[in-house]
């Protein structure tokens, strides 16, 4: 049953995974960021570094710097290398709960530490919005705020913990929403402790 105190399309799935699987996760993450390590996004004009580090896999991957600003590309921009491919184990949970037929073209891989935040934001950096954006939680818990499509709608908080699934289609594709902060020792997952996490994407038709 929907949550009546969400907006329409966004699903919130609470303990998709259990903790042998987010292991599991963790490990495939780990493989994924030692051939594309993770790197401190820019933000476009100003230059000023993301509180995140991040990484991506799969055919494209999300990038932004101060010269060229938001865009997908399909190499690393530090390496040069191409991504490497998003784990099976992913590819599993699109099809289970994206309602899309075409699979991702992209899995952004970014890392929290406990002083990290994400402002409000839509993501409309894809061409294709009609399949969802598919989000995955591990490692300590964070306070995520979503809201509606303009950034002066409302807004509703509530904590997302290890192994929660996030969906974010429909009417829903490109609200704002972000991470008011992370809770630090809210989970054992991660060995220094942190929070991760993995967005799905389509980006073209």
């Amino acid at each position: 049953m929907a949550d009546p105190s969400l907006p329409p399309g966004l699903r919130y799935l609470p303990g998709y995974y259990d903790r042998e699987a987010q292991e599991g996760l963790v490990a495939a993450i780990r493989r994924v960021v030692a051939d594309a390590p993770l790197f401190v996004p820019r933000m476009p004009r100003t230059g000023k570094p993301m509180s995140v580090r991040m990484t991506n896999c799969g055919p494209l991957g999300w990038v932004t710097d101060r010269e060229r600003g938001y865009r997908y590309q399909p190499s690393h921009p530090e390496t040069g290398r191409p991504w490497p491919e998003i784990p099976a184990v992913l590819l599993d949970l699109w099809r289970a709960v994206a309602g899309f037929q075409a699979p991702p073209e992209a899995c952004l891989v970014n890392f929290y530490d406990g002083e990290a935040r994400m402002g409000l934001h839509q993501d409309r950096d894809e061409a294709e919005f009609a399949a969802p954006v598919v989000s995955v939680s591990l490692g300590d818990q964070c306070l995520f705020r979503v809201g509606g499509l303009r950034r002066d709608d409302p807004t509703r908080s509530f904590r997302l913990s290890s192994g929660d699934v996030l969906v974010l289609g429909g009417e829903s594709r490109l609200v704002f929403h972000g991470v008011d902060r992370i809770y630090p020792g809210t989970s054992t997952l991660l060995k220094n402790g942190g929070r991760i996490n993995l967005t799905l994407r389509r980006v073209n038709p």
